[in-house]
């Protein structure tokens, strides 16, 4: 029977392995026949929606592999703004509203509100933070 995720990320996308095992754990889950409801990118975590993460040739490029996965299964990978922010990752509408010149936050990935972690928690049958 299909079991409905959520993934809650607190690992920055290099410098630990918490978002690379909660990527493999996402990959895990969809060839077995579960869900995911979304990703939740939190604390350090939000730094996987950096666009201008430049990993080395010989390394994984986690943002990539975080945008394919959500393009291909259509997981949304929310990440939060208050976190976000403090750490210098912006989209378009906050870069503008922070007075920046330019922004490394674009879709899959959404800024978002603990609302929405909240709603993640209420709805997600299963949560496993990373």
């Amino acid at each position: 029977m299909p079991v409905n995720f959520a993934l809650l990320v607190t690992g920055s996308v290099y410098g630990s392995q918490q978002s690379g095992s909660a990527y493999l754990f996402a990959q895990a889950l969809l060839a077995k026949g579960h869900a995911i409801s979304g990703v939740f990118f939190y604390q350090d975590g939000v730094t996987n929606a950096n666009y201008l993460t430049a990993p080395a040739s010989d390394e994984y490029d986690l943002h990539a592999l975080w945008c394919e996965l959500a393009d291909k299964h259509y997981v949304t990978l929310h990440t939060c703004i208050a976190a976000a922010q403090r750490r210098g990752i912006l989209d378009a509408v906050t870069a503008k509203e922070a007075g920046k010149d330019t922004f490394n936050v674009h879709a899959p990935f959404l800024l978002s509100g603990l609302g929405q972690l909240a709603e993640m928690l209420l709805t997600a049958d299963r949560v496993v933070r990373f």
